[in-house]
């Protein structure tokens, strides 16, 4: 058979690899290294990775030799504005995300057809998995039975959102979906969708069938698709309109970043969780500054990390703020791939490939070439949490009592408050400031990790058998990642002793984590909020900020799933558990957190009796299959969706009406009134929240005037797929503060020039029956935390056409693009506040129609008094094909007017 590359092949590098009995195709470095890449066995393993996928890419348009030369310029400078065109393997998305992607690949399907096209186009061009783990929440808890009620009524919630995504499993080619109650969507990637080495059949050039072999990649529609960088897969989070652009065969724009290299040297101590290391991680690279960058780990320390532990690590990489943060494969790698139960060829194939690529990490690899380096030796990281509100502010465990007292007074005005405790209706208890009311074990980042998990489970072993109990004003629950967690924690005899403290199964999914963490005993939330209490969560996930986690809740502390047992134990924040009692035993002698923990020793030899390969083979035989709920399930359609008009749930979109064959362009901004005035560190949480909705609100409103209880009204994230719904929520965070209207907060705004407080939405609505143009001002970081893309969505269907911000958030500042709305940054030095906005200004904004990427553009501020200033902002439109975008209203359009004209 000869051997015929399809693409340019410039650099000689399409060669043969034989494994076994096997033959493949790759993409060699070696060989690119010999043919004019001198140097690029040198670079971060995670450059080699985008050095193959363009050397496979190379078409001389969207991939030039020059592209591929620039990562050995990379290796001179470190740093690099090359522009290149990645195609990653594969696409991961989760539910909350995954249906208004579904949404819009239905709508362009309707479009495509309107305008003279084939339905059948519109189509995944690369593997989809999209896993319902986002929608559950946790209603019963503490019970038996909790984990069957909350499945109930998951599924009477979503039957509309279910019926659908059913629908788009067999309506798409190459679109994989995950049933309910399976799992966590970075879990299931980590323990079964991912390969590190990912195999496909194609044509060569001279029209031979080949099996061709390639770093297994994605991009997921949740930032934390991170977590799988722990298996050497190299991904991350992109808005969900990334996603469908990637998913149709578009390439994702971005720069050869630079690369951070994370030295790890040294062993954790004992009592120290994989959770204290990565909240250290997290810390530390917040202060280095890591945004848009690359992480690599490297070190000795690595020797002494499991798999999980890396992945743990990775997982919080947009805590840190980085794209990815990526661990090289090793013989770690290889344990995990076989301990989950991958098959046999596989995991040779992984070995034999990465070693040949010079991908494979050894203790005698030299280091590569980095941007910049930062180290930590592991035995100095200690006990920690995170909190109270943002998951970079890590508290040593033994300040956690002294920062939740300065909370309550610097932040809440309540210092001399500090021992107040109120009644609660109908119990023989008290509450009090400080008072942990949830305890969570949940999100991907701790329930991947056996060591943690089973730690939680020793913890609550030990002190049942001393007879502890759990405060009674704690909400408890543990949601696995994976059905697999369940299997070892019996095998252990553990669920049994979580079951006694409350920590009963009561879903598989991301919970309290993402804000699902359901209503509070209805006298304990009367107590909160009659008499104003600052009361704790304590949640092992990997985001706590303000308002996400439970409307009642105003101070979040992210910990290891032991530690949240013993805070559940303690049941308050104001308490040092690193020296004080944590309760007393059944003879009434104080109890400390010492005699309840665990020794590394007693987790680990308890991880290796009841973690077997058999317990992944046998829960993801038949991973897509579903309960009895999902199987019940009718599907109607067939290629284009039959929409129901009277849907609270899942609405045709309007992106695409009047949908001309031509792009449009992009019109300059005249006379635009501001919207909102927003501080530092907005997060897409604020600006498209993803919990509860509130009865007095403009969605509330929406959904009773179409006869939904309120008992029914679910949260904005399982209505993604109604954009009648999301725009209302858009910047309708209970906890968003404009400061348009100082020291209120909500999604308020004042309407101008006549100065009324209203809505944001109902505002908004008014300046479209005005025809009136609409800007945002922020400040730095604007759209930080999860990849949502209703954070975009909902600011072009409000009508906003530019956002005005100090710095972005990479995710959001490309959603923005993708939507058509124009992401403008101040120049160094200058915010709204040093320019005296208030609110009631014009502003005028010029250069859009003809923008190029990064110009700089000129704006006007017309004040009240009528005096007039002009600065000059920064385009934020980092590359052509983002102009391009741009330019079509957004990147749907965009592809959608390429298909069509196929």
């Amino acid at each position: 058979m000869s051997l015929s590359p399809l693409g340019k092949n410039s650099f000689g590098a399409y060669k043969s690899l034989k494994v076994g009995s096997k033959e493949y195709t790759f993409y060699s470095l070696k060989e690119a290294e010999k043919n004019g890449l001198d140097g690029i066995s040198r670079l971060p393993f995670s450059l080699k990775v985008l050095a193959e996928n363009l050397l496979r890419f190379e078409d001389g348009r969207s991939v030039t030799a020059d592209d591929i030369k620039a990562l050995k310029g990379w290796l001179e400078t470190r740093k690099s504005t090359r522009e290149i065109a990645y195609r990653p393997a594969r696409v991961l998305m989760q539910d909350f995300t995954g249906v208004p992607a579904v949404v819009d690949l239905a709508a362009m399907r309707d479009a495509v057809s309107a305008l003279g096209g084939s339905a059948d186009k519109i189509n995944p061009q690369v593997p989809v998995h999209l896993v319902i783990d986002h929608s559950v929440m946790v209603d019963s808890f503490g019970t038996q039975t909790a984990f069957k009620e909350n499945v109930d009524l998951e599924y009477q919630r979503n039957k509309e959102r279910y019926e659908f995504l059913r629908w788009g499993s067999q309506a798409f080619d190459n679109f994989n979906v995950v049933p309910p109650g399976t799992g966590i969507c970075h879990q299931v990637n980590l323990e079964h969708v991912a390969q590190t080495v990912w195999t496909r059949q194609e044509k060569d050039g001279a029209g031979n069938i080949v099996e061709m072999a390639y770093p297994d990649t994605c991009v997921g529609t949740d930032s934390h698709t991170t977590m799988v960088n722990g298996l050497s897969v190299l991904g991350w989070g992109v808005g969900g309109i990334e996603a469908e652009a990637a998913m149709l065969g578009q390439p994702v724009s971005m720069m050869i970043p630079e690369v951070i290299g994370f030295k790890l040297t040294g062993k954790l101590k004992e009592g120290v969780t994989a959770t204290d290391m990565v909240l250290t991680i997290t810390e530390m690279l917040r202060k280095k500054g890591v945004v848009g960058k690359f992480v690599e780990y490297f070190g000795t320390g690595l020797d002494h990390l499991t798999l999980e532990d890396q992945a743990t690590i990775s997982n919080m990489a947009p805590e840190y703020g980085a794209t990815c943060g990526f661990f090289p494969v090793d013989e770690q790698t290889l344990a995990y791939l076989r301990a989950t139960g991958r098959d046999e060829d596989r995991v040779k194939l992984v070995e034999a490939y990465a070693k040949e690529q010079g991908m494979f990490r050894t203790k005698d690899t030299p280091d590569p070439v980095f941007t910049d380096t930062l180290e930590l030796d592991l035995s100095d990281v200690e006990p920690s949490l995170a909190g109270p509100k943002r998951p970079q502010d890590r508290v040593a465990l033994s300040n956690v009592a002294q920062s939740f007292s300065k909370t309550l007074a610097d932040e809440f005005g309540k210092g001399d408050e500090a021992h107040r405790r109120v009644d609660v209706e109908g119990e023989n208890f008290t509450l009090g400031h400080g008072d942990v009311v949830i305890a969570a074990i949940t999100s991907c980042t701790n329930t991947s990790n056996p060591s943690v998990l089973v730690a939680a489970g020793l913890v609550a072993r030990k002190a049942r058998a001393l007879g502890l109990e759990v405060k009674p004003w704690v909400k408890t629950s543990l949601a696995p990642g994976s059905q697999v967690v369940t299997d070892y924690l019996e095998k252990a005899g553990l669920q049994d002793d979580l079951d006694a403290m409350g920590f009963d199964l009561v879903g598989y999914g991301c919970t309290t984590c993402i804000g699902n963490s359901g209503p509070l005993p209805t006298p304990i939330s009367k107590a909160i909020n009659e008499n104003d209490m600052v009361v704790s969560s304590v949640l092992s996930g990997n985001r706590n900020f303000e308002g996400r986690v439970s409307p009642d809740v105003k101070t979040n502390y992210l910990a290891s799933p032991p530690l949240v047992v013993a805070y559940a134990l303690a049941g308050s924040t104001t308490i040092d558990i690193s020296k004080d009692p944590i309760g007393t035993d059944k003879n009434g002698k104080d109890i400390y957190l010492k005699d309840i923990w665990p020794s590394n020793q007693e987790v680990a030899e308890t991880v290796r009796s009841c973690v077997t390969p058999e317990m992944f083979r046998k829960r993801y035989a038949d991973v897509y299959k579903g309960d009895k709920h999902w199987q019940a399930i009718k599907v109607t359609g067939g290629q284009t969706y039959a929409w129901n008009g009277e849907s609270t749930y899942v609405q045709n979109p309007p992106y695409f009406e009047g949908l001309r064959p031509e792009a449009p362009g992009f019109e300059d901004v005249k006379d635009a009134r501001i919207l909102g005035l927003f501080g530092d560190s907005i997060t897409t949480d604020h600006i498209s929240p993803a919990g509860s909705i509130k009865l007095q609100s403009p969605a509330g409103a929406y959904l009773t005037r179409h006869q939904v209880g309120v008992q029914d009204f679910n949260s904005y994230g399982s209505r993604r797929g109604n954009h009648e719904v999301m725009m209302r929520g858009t910047f309708a965070n209970i906890r968003i503060k404009n400061q348009m209207v100082p020291g209120v907060e909500g999604g308020v705004t004042k309407l101008q020039p006549e100065g009324e407080e209203m809505p944001i939405y109902d505002a908004a609505m008014k300046y479209k029956e005005r025809g009136t143009q609409l800007v945002i001002f922020a400040g730095k970081e604007y759209g930080t935390g999860s990849s949502r893309d209703w954070a975009a969505k909902g600011t072009n269907l409000l009508g906003v056409s530019a956002v005005i911000a100090q710095s972005f958030e990479r995710i959001h500042r490309s959603n923005l693009v993708g939507m058509g709305v124009a992401p403008l940054q101040f120049e160094e030095g200058q915010s709204w506040q040093s320019l005296g906005i208030d609110g009631s200004e014009t502003v005028t904004i010029e250069d859009l129609s003809s923008v190029k990427p990064r110009q700089k553009v000129k704006a006007t501020i017309t004040y009240k008094d009528g005096s007039v200033k002009d600065i000059t902002l920064l385009a934020r439109i980092d590359t052509q094909d983002e102009v391009d975008y741009f330019n079509n209203g957004g990147i749907l359009p965009y592809v959608l007017r390429g298909l069509a004209a196929d």
